[in-house]
């Protein structure tokens, strides 16, 4: 086991309040991660830093309304392919990086080859994405599922 590996599997339960302060609001001061953590500035900033190091922290974002951005219409789009090969899954894979209403996009074990995640701000723009991407790649059967509610989205980790 590498040395990245072998410190993730360490956290211990400081670690992991830091971790869930962090998740809950990143931009919260380290006055504060201490506070609630129950331990002083100068320890929360090297925990912070050695949970970078390690590759447990991999970056800082804002979370973003979809709403407010116009990008309120999710899509979930089930693809199969009866195409295979190395080449194919490298145009797949291009494809889905190059646009960015796709927010995830995973290869799934069973009938459903990928699925994908989008945000759009309509169906007319749901279609420029599938337009698009069948031009690039081939692909044997397609299903959009619109999300009518979202019940639960969360980026926060039950460490």
């Amino acid at each position: 086991m590498n040395e990245v590996n072998e410190k993730k599997l360490r956290l211990d339960a400081l670690d992991r309040k830091i971790l869930i302060e962090l998740q809950d609001d990143a931009s919260q001061s380290l006055d504060d991660i201490a506070r609630k953590v129950g331990s002083s500035k100068t320890p929360v900033w090297n925990r912070i830093r050695k949970l970078k190091d390690a590759g447990v922290i991999t970056r800082q974002t804002v979370i973003l309304d979809p709403d407010a951005v116009d990008l309120g219409t999710c899509f979930f789009v089930l693809i199969r392919t009866s195409e295979h090969e190395a080449s194919w899954q490298q145009r797949f894979l291009a494809a889905l990086q190059a646009r960015p209403e796709v927010l995830e996009a995973h290869r799934l074990a069973g009938e459903i080859d990928y699925i994908v995640k989008l945000r759009v701000s309509d169906a007319r723009a749901y279609d420029a994405f599938y337009q698009a991407l069948i031009a690039e790649v081939k692909i044997f059967n397609v299903t959009a599922l619109l999300s009518m509610e979202e019940l639960k989205s969360t980026t926060f980790l039950p460490v």
